[in-house]
């Protein structure tokens, strides 16, 4: 190991290790060598442990980027192989050994149902040795498999024989205990609402199936059920067309659009591997189905439009749940799902009808859309996990390690010694995740503090509260209120900025002011009582500055009539005896005052800021 001399020198060896793929072990040996030879002073090993931390978690999140990307690759290849398999039997044995490949398990097998004799019964294993498990027939409701076919929702257990869920039976549990197997995880083939099967992985010994997994096993399953249903269909049709030469030229027809089908399924599924986006399979899908697409996340937010986006219909998505394109008035709906989980739908436009293989084509899109959506779910998830750390440790101990922070804040793109608003985001009944998603368009970093959303942004603060509480009220449907303060430079400063904007939006709910955003120089007298950084001449200036002015210009007292009207309790008659003068100036100088400040200048809450800015006014001389 070479020696560390330099705190540039461990960096940069941290960043050669990572770069090689190094091992977690090689990157932390770094610190702890830079501590054995104790050439580093405290400061730099501090931030060459933070550095360290910060290597060992972007390896990580790196081996879970190539994991996933791994998995995708796999599954994407599978849907090129089952795409173009015909025969059934081949299909069938197609998908055990990629799921088993896919999920790193002992045994998978491949369960068809019976819908006559309402039995599911395992057509093709791999991985087994047992000719007894090979044989089982399980009753609609029997055993995990049972359950899953007659439910038609993904089920796993880490040890099968101790998992009071599932009706156990004895020939079941024998063929399972003959093979060996403890772990078992169970999701549907399906297409629409029908269920064609079960597809299962098993471990022999206890395993948590985590949700990913799940997930990825459901996708498959989607792609399983749909090459099976086409390999199904194209059977079908070759025997009738021996049985019925005359029908030539219409199965001509049909073979033709499911092969248009299966080649824009293959070019969706290349335009994703080379890393097209939304956008570009929405204007794909579009292209062969001829029509427009748009496509919405699971809250019905608006996500990507071929052309003008169509109005998504709730009672038609919930019917299209399962994968299955549904037709309404006007358009054609697909939930987006993996597995049970709804990612988003598809509406398809300017269609009358669609064909076997165009509406096969549209449930396809939505596979790949989930794909594509999982694949971003993950990116983000990594990049917000980072920034979020780096934002909670910037507000709740911004003064343990200043330039550990500056650090990370580079690394992510973000200067902390630049100044910048800070703003605090309140949502009643709004999720915080979806306020903040809305909020990183206004943002440098947005995350979740303290039970509200918080950003940094650039620009004026009040202005940029206005226009912040605007737009997440107009995105998430539901009154945002923003406080914001600033700008602050470093983090210290920003720290300290974070809790003037949360003063400031609770002064703003306290105030009935829900669903605006400010400043603390936003709301007037509350903001130079709450606010840490007073500013007296500037209050007066905007509270009374027309009437300063003109008493200067005209060499008037206006002030003067003010004090002494509010000093007499807004009586007229004792004012104009303090004044000495009549009755009728006293009114004409308050029409005047009502002319310069506004016809609510007696409101209460006005009356009050001014006479505050009155005797401020008088004590400042």
């Amino acid at each position: 190991m070479t020696a560390v001399t330099a705190p540039t020198d461990a960096l940069r060896r941290l960043l050669d290790l990572l770069a090689s793929g190094a091992s977690s072990e090689q990157l932390a040996h770094v610190v702890v060598t830079a501590r054995a030879e104790g050439a580093l002073g405290a400061a730099d090993l501090a931030e060459l442990a933070g550095a360290g931390e910060l290597a060992l978690r972007i390896r990580e999140t790196l081996e879970e980027h190539r994991r996933r990307e791994a998995q995708l690759g796999a599954l994407f290849d599978t849907a090129s192989e089952l795409a173009a398999l015909s025969d059934p039997d081949t299909v069938l044995r197609s998908i055990v050994r990629r799921a088993r490949a896919l999920l790193n398990v002992d045994v998978s097998y491949l369960s068809l149902n019976d819908e006559a004799e309402n039995k599911t019964y395992v057509r093709v294993s791999d991985g087994s040795v047992s000719a007894e498990f090979q044989q089982i027939v399980l009753g609609m409701g029997e055993g995990l498999g049972g359950l899953v076919a007659q439910t038609a929702r993904p089920y796993a257990t880490a040890d099968y024989f101790h998992d009071d869920r599932f009706k156990h039976t004895r020939h079941i549990d024998s063929g399972v205990q003959d093979e060996g197997l403890t772990a078992i995880l169970g999701v549907p083939l399906a297409i629409g609402p029908k269920v064609l099967g079960v597809l299962f992985a098993s471990d022999r010994g206890t395993r948590d199936f985590s949700a990913d997994e799940v997930a990825l096993l459901s996708s498959l399953a989607d792609h399983a059920a749909i090459a099976l249903d086409s390999a199904n269909l194209l059977d079908q049709t070759r025997r009738a067309v021996a049985e019925l030469n005359e029908a030539n030229a219409t199965i001509r027809a049909h073979t033709e659009s499911m092969e248009r089908a299966q080649d824009a399924h293959d070019r969706l599924t290349d335009l994703v591997l080379r890393g097209g986006d939304l956008p570009d399979v929405a204007a794909a899908v579009a292209g062969v189905l001829h029509g427009d697409l748009t496509v919405y996340d699971a809250d019905g937010t608006l996500l990507a439009s071929s052309a003008h986006p169509t109005r998504l219909d709730p009672a038609a998505l919930a019917v299209a749940r399962g994968g299955r394109a549904v037709s309404t008035m006007d358009s054609w709906v697909c939930a987006v799902q993996a597995g049970p989980e709804l990612l988003g739908s598809l509406v398809l436009a300017g269609r009358d009808g669609l064909t076997d293989p165009d509406r096969r084509l549209f449930e396809r899109a939505g596979v790949v859309t989930a794909l594509l959506l999982m694949l971003r779910r993950s990116v983000v998830r990594a990049e917000d996990e980072v920034r979020g750390e780096l934002l909670t440790d910037l507000l709740s101990a911004p003064d343990r390690n200043p330039r550990a922070l500056l650090a990370r804040g580079r690394r992510l793109g973000i200067d902390l010694s630049a100044p910048h608003a800070v703003l605090v985001a309140h949502a009643d009944g709004a999720s915080r995740r979806r306020v903040a998603g809305a909020a990183a368009r206004h943002a440098t970093l947005v995350g979740v503090h303290a039970e509200e959303v918080v950003l940094l942004g650039t620009g004026d603060p009040d202005e940029l509260a206005r226009r912040v509480a605007a737009d997440l009220g107009s995105a998430t449907g539901r009154p945002v209120t923003v406080g914001a303060a600033g700008p602050a430079s470093g983090p210290s400063a920003i720290a300290a900025a974070h809790g003037e904007a949360a003063r400031c939006v609770r002064a703003l709910l306290a105030l009935g002011r829900t669903g605006e955003g400010a400043a603390m120089a936003g709301l007037g007298f509350l903001g130079q009582l709450l606010g840490d950084h007073a500013d007296l001449d500037a209050f007066v200036r905007q509270t009374l500055g027309p009437v300063l002015d003109y008493d200067a210009r005209r060499g008037t007292e206006l002030v003067a009539t003010l004090r002494a009207y509010f000093g007499c309790g807004a009586q007229l008659a004792r004012t104009k005896d303090v004044l000495h003068v009549h009755v009728n100036t006293v009114v004409q100088r308050l029409e005047r005052v009502a002319s310069l400040l506004g016809e609510d200048w007696q409101a209460p809450d006005r009356a009050l800021e001014i006479q505050l800015a009155l005797r401020v006014h008088r004590l400042g001389g």
